[in-house]
Order: C-alpha cells, then sequence, then structure tokens
C-alpha cells in the first residue's frame, strides 16, 4: 500500500481562506452521522478486541526518550483496559498511518498536520488532544536560523536552502509553504531549496548545529529540546512565529468494539497527570492534561490550510 499526499504550492493567504472542499474518507470507512470520521463497525466479525494494544506517539529523533516519558501513561491505560499495551516507536508518518491501516498499531496521537490523512485513510477516530492547565492548547510554526546566518527575515531566504520536516507535518511543510508563496512571494523549488530532515527534532538540530541555514519547525518540539539541554537558545534565532494551530491528535482506530474504545478514551482523560513521566516531559512545552476535541471542529484550520496548499489525499 502506498500512502501519498499530493501537494502543489498555492499563492492563498492564510488570513482568507476559501470555502473547504468536501473532506472525503477512503471507500473502505463510512461516516453515516456526518462527524468527519470513519463509523464503528455494526457487523461483529468486523470488530476487534486484541488483548494487547499497539500504542505510538509521533515520530521523534529519539524514540527512546518518549517511550520513557510515556511509561506512567502506559501503566494507566492498562489498568484501565485491562489489556497490555505496548508502546511501538515510529519513525516516519507514513509508517504510522500505513500501520494503523493495517490494523497493526491500535491507540496513536499523530501530528497536526498528519492527522488529517490519517482520519481519511487509516480510519483513525481522535478524541483527545493535549493542553494547559487553563485548557488552552496549540503551537506555533516558526521558521528558525542560527547566529550569524545572514537570515534575518523571511525575505532572506531567497536563494538559500529551507529544512522542512515531512510532506504530511502542518508546520514542518504545509503552514510554511503556503505562508511563504501568500505572504513573501516565496515559492519552494523556485526561490529557495526546499529539503526534508524527516523530523522536527532533525530540523531543529540540524540549524543548531548549522547544517540547515534556515528550518520550519513547531515551537512546542523545540521548547521540548531546549529545557533537555539537546540544543541551546542561544544557538536558534526566529525570523518568523505563525497563529496558533492545533497540537498531536490522540484517538483509536475505527474498528476496536465501541466497549475498548470507550474504555481508551476513559484512559487519556481521567490520566493523572501531577508527578508523572509524562508531566515531566511535556510540562516542558506547557502541557498539563488531556482534553476532549473533535476532528471536525478541531481540525476545521488545518483542513483549510490543506486546501489553501493545493492538498488532497490518495489511499491505495
Amino acid at each position: 500500500m502506498t500512502i501519498r499526499a499530493l501537494l502543489a504550492a498555492s499563492a492563498l493567504s492564510l488570513a482568507a481562506f476559501p470555502a473547504l472542499a468536501e473532506f472525503a474518507l477512503d471507500a473502505r470507512y463510512t461516516d453515516n452521522d456526518g462527524d468527519m470520521i470513519a463509523d464503528i463497525p455494526t457487523e461483529a466479525s468486523e470488530l476487534v478486541d486484541p488483548d494487547t494494544l499497539i500504542f505510538a506517539y509521533t515520530p521523534v529523533e529519539d524514540p527512546a526518550v518518549y517511550a520513557e516519558a510515556w511509561a506512567d501513561f502506559i501503566t494507566h491505560m492498562e489498568e484501565v483496559t485491562g489489556k497490555t499495551v505496548q508502546f511501538f516507536p515510529i519513525d516516519s508518518n507514513a509508517a504510522q498511518i500505513e500501520a494503523m491501516r493495517a490494523g497493526r498499531l491500535h491507540i496513536s496521537g499523530f501530528n497536526t498536520g498528519s492527522n488529517p490523512l490519517a482520519v481519511a485513510c487509516a480510519g483513525f477516530r481522535p478524541f483527545a488532544m493535549m493542553a494547559a492547565a487553563d485548557g488552552s492548547f496549540g503551537y506555533e510554526m516558526e521558521i528558525i536560523t542560527y547566529p550569524g546566518s545572514g537570515i534575518e527575515k523571511p525575505e532572506d531566504l531567497k536563494g538559500k536552502q529551507l529544512a522542512f520536516t515531512s510532506e504530511t507535518s502542518n508546520s514542518g511543510f504545509k503552514a510554511p509553504s503556503a505562508l511563504l508563496q501568500s505572504l513573501y512571494g516565496l515559492a519552494a523549488g523556485t526561490d529557495f531549496e526546499p529539503v526534508f530532515s524527516g523530523k522536527h527534532d532533525n530540523s531543529i538540530l540540524g540549524v543548531a548545529n548549522k547544517d540547515y541555514p534556515a528550518a520550519a519547525v513547531a515551537n512546542s518540539v523545540m521548547a521540548r529540546m531546549i529545557d533537555r539541554d539537546v540544543v541551546k537558545a542561544d544557538q536558534i534565532v526566529s525570523i518568523y512565529k505563525s497563529e496558533t494551530f492545533p497540537t498531536t491528535g490522540y484517538g483509536v482506530a475505527h474498528n476496536l468494539t465501541p466497549e475498548l474504545q470507550e474504555k481508551i478514551k476513559e484512559g487519556f482523560l481521567s490520566f493523572p497527570w501531577e508527578g508523572s513521566s509524562l508531566a515531566e516531559e511535556f510540562s516542558k512545552s506547557g502541557e498539563e492534561q488531556f482534553i476532549p476535541i473533535t476532528f471536525k471542529d478541531n481540525w476545521s484550520v488545518i483542513r483549510q490550510i490543506d486546501e489553501a496548499t493545493g492538498v488532497s489525499y490518495a489511499c491505495e
């Protein structure tokens, strides 16, 4: 199976989006209730109730760090569901989506930009997101460089190299592509050279170590890396900061039994953050709880970005 995002640069401004194109799920899924995510199958033969639940977080540079960060959460999820939960390190957005589509991944956090592709092509049913104690959530896309690079503003990227993460990433590709085109007249491949690092961690490290002159990244990832001393704040200079976007969406494969899906949702929303390994890692970017979300409402702005940048999805 191949999953691809077909992307074409557009001169449309993110501040004035066109009307949303119809969001369509792959033919293997249905959406009879109009919530824009795959319905849970009604035939018992199509439902699964595995003894071991496989959980994956978004692709990161050092999966071992996040396996440790999620340890307390996994213990809690095992207590709530009565099942074994296994953390599965993922090395790419495509592999993560393919794993859920093939039935090898049951619970996952998909990053902002790949969320619509996971919903459309893998039957992903998102229901939660991390948030601050006051309920606020999200992150910003920043275009960063290093001190002395000669790049002081977005216009200075002309003729330079800019690192993106992957084509499915919102802050690592979609949003910066649209913004640079619409606000500054800079088109990838024409006005600057795009390269792909694969992950936000790689892009941030690449700029800090002067491997890339500039990169577009999620500042929540950057904040955690600075807090862990993976990079130093004085190694990085930000030349652009976007509006706030929703962060990683957490949810389940559509064909888990309804009872199991409810228990997993309970596991997220009842997780005791204070003093946990999850709090130790994600408090670095201000997150202190899981809150309920819907793909239809909370991902509206991301679907608009997809529309503005000419994104369409093909699931094969």
